[in-house]
């Protein structure tokens, strides 16, 4: 499994980003090119954050079962149900959040593995630090692909 932690995977990932453009059409879903980057930009904010997020009742409930999928090398199934604060909805700027996410993909990148993922996924509990490194390409990879890139 392709893991964002190490470098030519990282560059991989910018690489591909690049290539996205105002123009980009999904291949299924319901999200347009500024939107996927906003809600990229709002998965990154998970392992980097500074502080605990509150676990959600369902992924208390749910979030173990389907855990491993986000690690594994098996690609996701497209049209998975999204968690309601990571849902964009709203018309958004192509340039600002592509460069924003690019911005918080070099953080996490760079912070390493040491200091990303310091508190448990709100959804999914907890990761080692070689899963928060495969679990956020895998979910960065799947909304590429939706863009053909």
């Amino acid at each position: 499994m392709q893991n964002l932690f190490e470098t030519h995977v990282y560059n991989e990932v910018l690489e591909r980003m690049n290539q996205l453009t105002h123009h980009s059409e999904r291949r299924w879903g319901k999200m347009e090119v500024a939107q996927m980057l906003a809600h990229c930009k709002a998965a990154f904010t998970v392992p980097l954050s500074e502080k605990p997020m509150k676990r959600s009742f369902v992924g208390i409930l749910v979030g173990w079962a389907v855990k491993s999928q986000l690690y594994s090398d098996k690609p996701w199934r497209h049209n998975l149900p999204t968690a309601p604060n990571f849902v964009i909805k709203d018309k958004r700027s192509f340039d600002i959040e592509k460069q924003a996410l690019c911005g918080l993909v070099h953080d996490f990148h760079n912070k390493g593995p040491e200091k990303v993922g310091l508190y448990p996924h709100p959804m999914f509990g907890s990761f080692t630090k070689e899963q928060w490194g495969q679990s956020m390409y895998k979910h960065l990879d799947h909304h590429l692909r939706q863009f053909g890139v």
